[in-house]
């Protein structure tokens, strides 16, 4: 258990206490007093150091972790791996302790982006887990890995059928058609004339998708058109 240990004293001497606060305000589903204060940048390097080390599973296995930050940083381990399966295993392992959108959007591994085939499989498992975070996790993955050259129109499909009152999942799903807006524009318009989405989440793809500069100003109009009362 010594690398747990050593972990949190590094997390320790890395805090800053008016950015932990600052966190605090945006992180709402985290206990105030879990949140040491580490910044993103400073909480990298560190999981690069530390995923080099034999005894990081130590880290890994250890959970539920006391702290946000060791969350945060479990989440740029993992992100690291190269073998797919094992960091499957481990992104499996680790998506029921996830409590927060900040872990959830900033766990993204590398190794993904070869494995699509693969991903897709564990996305359709994710996505239909009802627990908010895992299921959070999915629609991201589809967006980042989705809607490009390996896009399918099955993909939006998927997400339109998320059936969530969660805010951190709706969020997301809005978040997800407004890039698809943006990459798949033929696509993904019929989700938003058709009134695929409840209402809440059709308005919020409209205001994300109109405030990007991917889309056109003629998009832009159109979309502001179907704005749901």
């Amino acid at each position: 258990m010594a690398i747990i240990e050593e972990i949190r004293d590094e997390l320790f001497g890395l805090r800053d206490e008016k950015y932990g606060e600052f966190q605090a305000k945006l992180l709402p589903t985290v206990d105030p007093a879990s949140i040491i204060g580490v910044r993103t940048p400073e909480l990298r390097k560190l999981a690069k150091k530390m995923a080099k080390r034999e005894e990081i599973g130590e880290f890994l296995g250890a959970l539920p972790h006391q702290c946000f930050d060791e969350n945060q940083l479990h989440a740029f381990v993992v992100s690291q791996m190269k073998d797919f399966s094992a960091c499957l295993k481990e992104v499996d392992r680790f998506l029921p302790y996830v409590d927060n959108w900040a872990t959830c959007d900033q766990m993204s591994p590398k190794v993904f982006k070869k494995h699509r085939a693969e991903l897709l499989t564990a996305i359709r498992r994710w996505i239909g887990s009802g627990e908010t975070y895992t299921v959070r996790f999915a629609v991201g993955m589809l967006m980042e890995h989705f809607l490009n050259e390996d896009f399918d129109p099955v993909y939006p499909e998927m997400v339109a059928a998320v059936r969530s009152e969660e805010y951190y999942v709706r969020m997301m799903v809005a978040w997800y058609f407004a890039t698809a807006l943006a990459k798949q524009y033929e696509a993904a318009v019929p989700f938003i004339e058709g009134q695929r989405l409840d209402a809440w989440t059709h308005n919020k793809t409209i205001q994300k998708a109109v405030e990007s500069y991917r889309i056109s100003p003629e998009q832009k109009a159109y979309l502001k058109g179907l704005k749901r009362k």
